[in-house]
C-alpha cells in the first residue's frame, strides 16, 4: 500500500462513500460511524412519515390500505441501506490482493 502525500484528502470510493485505500484506521471508523447515524435518521424518518400516513388514510375514511405501497417500497430501501451499513464487509488489503490474482495482475 503507498502512502498519501501529506495533507491530502482519501479520495472516495465507489464504497458508498468510503474512503480509497490509504485513509487513515481513524477516518475509516469515523465514515462508518457516519454511516450508522445516517441508517439511525433513515429509520426515524421512515417511522415517522409513514405513521403520519397511516394516520391520513385513517382520517379519511380507511377503505384500501394505499399506504401499504409507500411502507413496502421505502422499506425495501431501508433494508438495503441497513445491510449495506450493518453487515457488508469493507474491502481489505487481502481482498485486492486476491482479487488481483484472479486476474493475473502483478502488484506493485
Amino acid at each position: 500500500m503507498t502512502a498519501m502525500p501529506a495533507g491530502q484528502e482519501p479520495v472516495p470510493s465507489d464504497r458508498g462513500g468510503e474512503p480509497a485505500l490509504g485513509a487513515s484506521d481513524r477516518e475509516l471508523a469515523r465514515k462508518r460511524l457516519e454511516a450508522r447515524r445516517g441508517l439511525t435518521a433513515h429509520v426515524v424518518s421512515y417511522v415517522v412519515i409513514n405513521v403520519f400516513l397511516v394516520v391520513i388514510w385513517a382520517l379519511t375514511g380507511g377503505g384500501y390500505f394505499w399506504p401499504i405501497w409507500v411502507i413496502a417500497g421505502w422499506g425495501v430501501g431501508l433494508v438495503l441501506n441497513a445491510w449495506d451499513v450493518l453487515w457488508r464487509k469493507p474491502i481489505t488489503e487481502a481482498d485486492i490482493d486476491a482479487e488481483m490474482r484472479r486476474r493475473g495482475t502483478p502488484r506493485d
